[in-house]
């Protein structure tokens, strides 16, 4: 809502801003206070280009007071300072390949170790001050929160298309998310196109996270989809179309990310494997093993268990009338057996090769009162509308959202 708020701010203060970064964030760190920053202190908390700097990785298996060491701490210190660490920093989670910056004393006997500044993530740092009184902090990375717009037209691929066009890849995770339930990203055809109005998250000139997808349109197979965000703050949907009807469905498109169709569904196909022709009536997902498998919907495992040529099969009642069922699968996710409810887009398993095939993937069948249904072409009952008393407040997000996107497209 604060976001929204400053949406409607910027709008209000005039198009020329709009190619801007609308917000300059800098998150802090809830484990330790930081000391004010001023003139007199330096983001790190001391002077990097007053000592020598040594880059490297954590090693494999290597442990907190292992680094340490290695990297010039006496092993008693080494051990102090991992005591000191309280909730500012999990000795026990330093993970193997995540850098580190090691700073040094020119001049010093050996050059004594000072500091050491250990990457978390693409955010968030700890420095550990190595001498002296030895202490720990949290310092996080300077982030930048800017609102752009992105239009991508399918040429290749859309991981390539989205690169293409100067927008993050990981945009495709949250259009895939809103997407799910009435777009099949297995099936984007060439000439198919995204536009986007989106919030993203730049540390260093590297975008570290999209953060909010606020508009969207889908352009393809002679139709138009857009996606609107309104939160109406129920725990439900959050995104609609123009008409106020939700994009969220009885069941997901696909049950499955980032994959392509290996087998399509038929009543007269060769099996690859015994070489007779015999009804497919189910969609081949190719995928690597132990990719997720997640259920299209809410419903009730009917089995979990194995399925002679099938493999590894779960089979789902959603209700009286829709049942699925998953196969070939390498393993099954923790807890699913018979009986056991689920929840649509829950993981119940992971891709393999088991039963009768030629290679990993999944084999996705589904069946209307017990006839099978095509899962490309099957249309899902959408979920309930927005609100009655909402629908005013839609339709004014949709015009700003409309114009902002426009508006930074143009520039």
């Amino acid at each position: 809502m604060k976001r929204m708020i400053y949406l409607l701010a910027v709008l209000s203060a005039g198009v020329a801003m709009m190619s801007m970064p609308l917000s300059c964030v800098r998150h802090r760190a809830a484990a330790e206070v930081e000391e004010p920053r001023n003139d007199s202190i330096p983001p790190l908390g001391f002077w990097e280009d007053s000592l020598k700097m040594v880059e490297g990785t954590v090693g494999s298996g290597e442990t907190f007071a292992g680094l340490m060491t290695r990297l010039g701490m006496q092993p008693d210190s080494a051990y102090v300072l991992s005591g000191l660490c309280g909730d500012v920093f999990d000795v026990r989670r330093m993970r193997a390949g995540n850098r580190y910056e090691a700073y040094y004393e020119p001049g010093s006997p050996s050059d004594a170790l000072k500091y050491v500044v250990y990457h978390n993530d693409k955010i968030s740092m700890t420095v550990f001050r190595c001498a002296d009184s030895l202490g720990v902090r949290s310092v996080n990375k300077p982030v930048d929160y800017q609102v752009k717009v992105s239009e991508v037209t399918i040429t290749q691929s859309l991981w390539n298309d989205m690169i293409r066009a100067d927008a993050s890849p990981l945009l495709i995770v949250g259009l895939e998310d809103i997407y799910a339930w009435t777009l099949d990203f297995f099936s984007l055809q060439e000439g198919d196109s995204f536009k986007v109005l989106y919030g993203q998250s730049v540390v260093g000139g590297e975008v570290v996270a999209i953060d909010t997808i606020y508009y969207s349109v889908f352009s393809g197979g002679g139709k138009t989809i857009p996606a609107i965000m309104f939160d109406q703050h129920d725990g439900g949907n959050i995104y609609w179309k123009e008409d106020g009807e939700s994009l969220r469905k009885a069941f997901l498109k696909a049950p499955l990310t980032f994959s392509r169709i290996s087998s399509g569904f038929s009543y007269h196909r060769k099996h690859p494997v015994t070489g007779r022709v015999r009804a497919h009536t189910g969609v081949d997902y190719a995928a690597p093993t132990g990719t997720p498998v997640k259920s299209i919907g809410d419903g009730t495992v009917v089995s979990a268990g194995w399925a002679g040529g099938g493999g590894n099969q779960i089979k789902i009642r959603h209700n009286s009338v829709w049942q699925t069922a998953y196969l070939h699968l390498s393993r099954f996710a923790k807890g699913i057996k018979a009986g056991t409810r689920v929840k649509q887009g829950e993981v119940i398993g992971y891709v393999g090769s088991t039963g009768v095939s030629t290679g990993p993937h999944l084999d996705f069948r589904v069946w209307k009162n017990g006839t099978p249904v095509n899962p490309l072409s099957m249309e899902s009952p959408s979920a309930d509308p927005i609100l009655p008393q909402n629908k005013h407040a839609l339709d004014s997000v949709y015009f700003l959202y409309q114009h902002m996107a426009d508006s930074l497209a143009s520039k």
